[in-house]
């Protein structure tokens, strides 16, 4: 069974950084895919970027290309969300989420993190 835990969520100023961890155990090929969504108070689930173990090559929605980086450290079984230049829209719980295979969308992600909340305001 894969467990996924997140940390790194706070309160940070506009133009302000945050980095998010997501360490993962029980990992197999059902978790191969490492993807971070984010949920905003009264919105849907929205996909921020993924991840694989293997290739590590990462892919981002438009709205956070160019601000935000994903990365992994296979030996720590964790996966990282570094956030630049946030904006009171990036204000949202921020979910650690594996799969088999890549995908855009939450319903094909067999694993969930709890959520951290992510606070940007001055």
């Amino acid at each position: 069974q894969v467990q996924l835990v997140e940390s790194g969520g706070g309160l940070v100023q506009p133009g302000g950084s945050l980095r998010l961890s997501c360490t993962a155990s029980g990992r197999s090929t059902s978790s191969e895919l490492m993807a971070w969504f984010r949920q905003g108070l009264g919105k849907e689930r929205e996909f921020v970027g993924a991840i694989n173990w293997s290739v590590g090559r990462p892919y981002y929605s438009d709205s956070v290309k160019g601000r935000f980086t994903i990365s992994r450290d296979n030996a720590k079984n964790t996966v990282y969300l570094q956030m630049n230049n946030l904006s009171p829209d990036d204000t949202a719980v921020y979910y650690c989420a594996a799969t088999r295979s890549f995908s855009l969308f939450a319903s094909s992600y067999t694993y969930w993190g709890q959520g951290t909340q992510v606070t940007v305001s001055s």
